[in-house]
C-alpha cells in the first residue's frame, strides 16, 4: 500500500488551522542542537537480534516472488521489531520529530536488499508516498550531474538550505557516504518559531500566509502557495523550503517575493542557522535517519564524491504519511483545510494553462 503523490501532498498540506500561536511553545519537539549533542538517546544501535529478524523477514519477502512495490508489511514479518518501531513512530510523529537507527548492514547486503528493507521498513512504519510525478517511491538521493537550477537539489552536490518535504515523514537510509562534506543539518521549526516570536513578533502573522512556492515545473505548474506555519490543538506544523520559496517566479520573469517576505525568509534563515539551534551529524553507512516533516528543518553541506561510481554518496529517501488521531473539530478544520488546498492546487493549474495557452 502506498499513497499517490497527489494523496499524500494533499494528506501533508491539510493541517488544521485553529489560530495563530502568539506564545512560546513548551514542547519535546521545541529542541535545541546544543542539548541534542550532549545527549544519545535520539540515536538507537539495532541490536544482533534485530538484525537477524530483518534478514529473515527479508528472505520471506524474496519467498514471496513479488516485485518491490507490491509487498506489504504481511510480506515483511517482524513480531519483535515492531514494538520497537511503534516506539520510533511516536518519538518522530508526536514526540521530539527525530529518530537515528544505526548498524544496518548494507556493506554485507547486495543493495537491491537493502532497497527492499527500506521499503518494507517504510510499511511497518506508515504509509510511504509517491516523491515525484514519476511515482518514484524509493528515492536515491545522489549526484545525478544535472543542474540545481534545472532539477531539486538532491540530485546535485550542491549545498541546500533549511528545508521541509512534503510527507509527514522523510526516512533516509545511507549506503555510501561523500568523500568530503555532505553533513546532515537539522533544527526544530518549533524552537526557530519561539525565537522568531521572542524577536519580532510583529512579523509571526506572515507565516500563516501564501509563500509561493517553486515547484521546478514538476506537476505542470510553475508554483503552488503553501502556507508555511499551521497550529491547531497545541500542535505547531511547520513547512519550509527557503530556497524555493526565493525561486519561484511569475510568467513575466520576476520574483515572487515583496521586501517584507525576504525580511521574515532572512530572518528565519538566520535563526535556524545559530549554533546553539542547529545540529549537525555525519552518516554513515547503515545509518537511518527519520525525521518530522512538520516539526523539523533539515539542510545539506555541499559534497565532494569519490570518483568511482560504486563509491559514490547514494541514500535511499522515503516519504511516509502517518495516521493520526485528533478531535471531532480538529478532523473538521483538517478537512476544510484540505478542501482549500485541493482547489488552489486546481485553480493553480488551470491558471498556468490560461497563461501558456494566451502566450
Amino acid at each position: 500500500m502506498y499513497k499517490t503523490l497527489t494523496a499524500q501532498t494533499l494528506h501533508y498540506f491539510a493541517r488544521p488551522q485553529e489560530r495563530v500561536l502568539r506564545e512560546q511553545l513548551d514542547v519535546p519537539a521545541a529542541w535545541k542542537g546544543s542539548e541534542l549533542r550532549q545527549r544519545d538517546d535520539w540515536r538507537e544501535p539495532l541490536t544482533d537480534a534485530d538484525i537477524g529478524e530483518i534478514e529473515r523477514a527479508i528472505e520471506v519477502a524474496h519467498r514471496t516472488g513479488k516485485p518491490m512495490r507490491e509487498l506489504t508489511r504481511a510480506d515483511f514479518p517482524l513480531p519483535a521489531l515492531s514494538k520497537k518501531i511503534a516506539r520510533w513512530r511516536d518519538e518522530v510523529g508526536f514526540g521530539r520529530g527525530v529518530q537515528v537507527l544505526r548498524g544496518i548492514p548494507v556493506e554485507r547486503w547486495p543493495q537491491s536488499d537493502s532497497e527492499l528493507f527500506f521499503w518494507c521498513f517504510g510499511q511497518h512504519f506508515g504509509i510511504p508516498g509517491a516523491q515525484n510525478p514519476q511515482a518514484d517511491l524509493l528515492g536515491h538521493v545522489r549526484d545525478t550531474g544535472d543542474s540545481p537550477d534545472e532539477v531539486r537539489h538532491y540530485r546535485t552536490r550542491v549545498n541546500i538550505n533549511f528545508h521541509c518535504d512534503a510527507a509527514d515523514v522523510v526516512g533516509l537510509l545511507c549506503l555510501h557516504k561523500a568523500k568530503r562534506g555532505g553533513q546532515s543539518r537539522i533544527a526544530s521549526s518549533v524552537s526557530v518559531y519561539n525565537e522568531l516570536l521572542r524577536r519580532r513578533p510583529d512579523l509571526v502573522d506572515r507565516l500563516y500566509e501564501p509563500f509561493m512556492m517553486d515547484t521546478k515545473g514538476e506537476g505542470g505548474v510553475r508554483y503552488i502557495p503553501v502556507r508555511p506555519c499551521r497550529f491547531d490543538e497545541g500542535r505547531l506544523r511547520t513547512f519550509y523550503h527557503t530556497d524555493y520559496f526565493r525561486s519561484a517566479v511569475g510568467f513575466d520573469g520576476k520574483l515572487l517575493l515583496s521586501s517584507e517576505d525576504r525580511a521574515v525568509l532572512d530572518l528565519y534563515n538566520e535563526i535556524a542557522g545559530s549554533p546553539d539551534l542547529y545540529l549537525d551529524m555525519d552518516f554513515e553507512p547503515g545509518d537511518v535517519q527519520l525525521l518530522s516533516n512538520h516539526t523539523v528543518l533539515h539542510a545539506r553541506t555541499d559534497y565532494e564524491d569519490y570518483p568511482e561510481p560504486e563509491l559514490k554518496r547514494h541514500l535511499l529517501r522515503l516519504w511516509i504519511s502517518l495516521p493520526g488521531g485528533a478531535s471531532l473539530a480538529s478532523q473538521l478544520r483538517r478537512q476544510r483545510s484540505r478542501a482549500s488546498m485541493l482547489a488552489t492546487l486546481l485553480g493553480t493549474k488551470l491558471g498556468h494553462g490560461l497563461r501558456r495557452a494566451v502566450h
